[in-house]
């Protein structure tokens, strides 16, 4: 076991009322166990990530945005997603995660700055955003994983069965604006409707509308958190063995 802890910082605004947010520490917990190493999660409630964020996500091995929308602060949550898309560090969304990824992206990759989330703006010009033509509060569904993504890799598998607690997705109207973009649309539904995205280039960017982190409440593991937790683990380790060569050379 490496003896260096894993710093994730989860960004949202935790309460027990939300199903997801029992289920996160009890996910990594196992992820941890399974990674044998030291996972330290601090929670980072959005209304307190203000100019000062860059310093408090600095030392952050790996982000998770976690469900649980409207944030209070969506500004915040979307720059501390968007620092860890510039910065390289490992990114999970789920559900709410998934949604402001993707308007993240939009906004700052995609020029579509007045991309918006139907939740917090229901009179936006864009809303990327948008309610469900069907709820999936409580519900599961089948996904199918694109060849040769990130997550058909981590599943090992084509297709899987997932938990969702959600209300809004990406509208298919917009689903075409990712077919050739950096962020890919890389799960999808029965019907085609978008599950879970990655970034094409970044070492590992994935949110997913459905909770796998909910896989935990019924006692299992789950290959996506296992994935981000390694991931996080990778770069703990690189952090470690840089600060080592910099303390040698100036010992």
């Amino acid at each position: 076991m490496s003896s260096q802890p894993v710093r994730i910082v989860l960004v949202g605004d935790r309460t027990d009322g939300v199903t997801a947010h029992r289920a996160i520490p009890i996910a990594l917990a196992r992820a941890a166990h399974d990674a044998e190493r030291v996972v330290d999660a601090q929670w980072l409630h959005t209304a307190s990530l203000g100019p000062e964020m860059a310093a408090r996500l600095a030392d952050a091995d790996g982000v998770w945005c976690v469900p649980g929308s409207p944030y209070a602060n969506m500004d915040a949550a979307l720059a501390a997603i968007g620092f860890a898309r510039r910065s390289g560090v490992p990114f999970l969304g789920t559900c709410a995660g998934f949604q402001h990824a993707i308007i993240e992206y939009a906004r700052s990759v995609l020029g579509l700055t007045d991309a918006e989330h139907a939740e917090s703006n229901p009179m936006a010009a864009r809303p990327l955003i948008t309610a469900l033509s069907c709820s999936l509060v409580e519900v599961e569904g089948r996904v199918h994983l694109a060849q040769g993504s990130r997550l058909r890799a981590i599943y090992g598998a084509d297709e899987a069965t997932e938990a969702y607690h959600c209300n809004y997705g990406l509208d298919p109207r917009h689903a075409e604006r990712f077919a050739h973009a950096t962020m890919r649309i890389t799960a999808h539904d029965d019907d085609g409707a978008a599950r879970g995205i990655e970034l094409t280039d970044h070492p590992f960017f994935v949110a997913t509308l459905f909770q796998p982190e909910r896989a935990a409440l019924a006692g299992r593991s789950h290959p996506v958190i296992n994935a981000f937790v390694a991931a996080a683990a990778g770069m703990a380790d690189r952090r470690h063995a840089a600060r080592t060569r910099v303390g040698s050379r100036t010992a």
